[in-house]
């Protein structure tokens, strides 16, 4: 092991541009799978006639793949068909569909736990079924959902490193990079890609905790 050699700055500075490509990643697809979540996690909870339905086969499919395969989909098998997309954008969309049916599902859960009698109280005072769900069912249930959606942007963030399969230059694309270019880096490096994920992912997990501790 050349602890030495491989931290170096130039490749400190390599593993810390893979990391910031991770980040980037990451956050994109964090806001993405947020908006579709809770979109389709509304719709489905809502009922609505044949659109839930679809909504609910099309999200229980895509949970029922691995994600692998969806970035090896958009990232490999598309662009034979002449939909191109760079690899970034190609990792941010794989990961936005995925998470964002995992997080459709927690939605989903977290509308259907707000207490029965709010719902019923709140149609009693006059407000339709459109106010009820934006005023009261919407809010009180996404206080509910945040800790397992925390949970999730943290599975989110470990997930980006399966994007390597599309050669995106993200953390553990480089430390492959850098560990090829010598056996002895290959230790050092993965010690240091496990700091950078430990360190934004226990932060995460911090800040769940805390909003579950709310809850309770």
């Amino acid at each position: 092991m050349d602890f030495a050699g491989a931290y170096s700055w130039p490749n400190l500075r390599f593993l810390l541009q893979g990391f910031w490509m991770t980040l980037q990643v990451a956050g994109l697809a964090i806001v993405f799978s947020f908006i579709l979540g809770v979109v389709l996690g509304t719709i489905r909870y809502a009922r609505i006639p044949v659109l839930s339905t679809v909504i609910a086969f099309i999200v229980d499919t895509i949970r029922n793949l691995p994600l692998l395969l969806i970035i090896f989909f958009i990232g490999i098998v598309l662009p034979q068909t002449g939909l191109r997309l760079p690899v970034f954008w190609a990792a941010v969309v794989g990961l936005s569909i995925f998470e964002g049916a995992m997080i459709a599902e927690i939605v989903r859960s977290g509308l259907s736990s707000v207490d029965k009698g709010q719902v019923e109280a709140a149609r009693a005072s006059g407000l339709s079924y459109m106010q009820t769900l934006r005023h009261i069912i919407l809010p009180l249930g996404l206080r509910r959902m945040s800790p397992p959606m925390v949970s999730q942007f943290i599975a989110l963030i470990k997930d980006t490193s399966l994007a390597v399969i599309i050669s995106l230059p993200e953390l553990m694309r480089n430390v492959q990079v850098l560990s090829g270019s010598s056996f002895a880096y290959v230790i050092p490096a993965l010690i240091f890609a496990s700091l950078l994920y430990f360190t934004v992912n226990y932060s995460l997990s911090l800040v769940a905790k805390r909003l579950e501790a709310r809850q309770t």
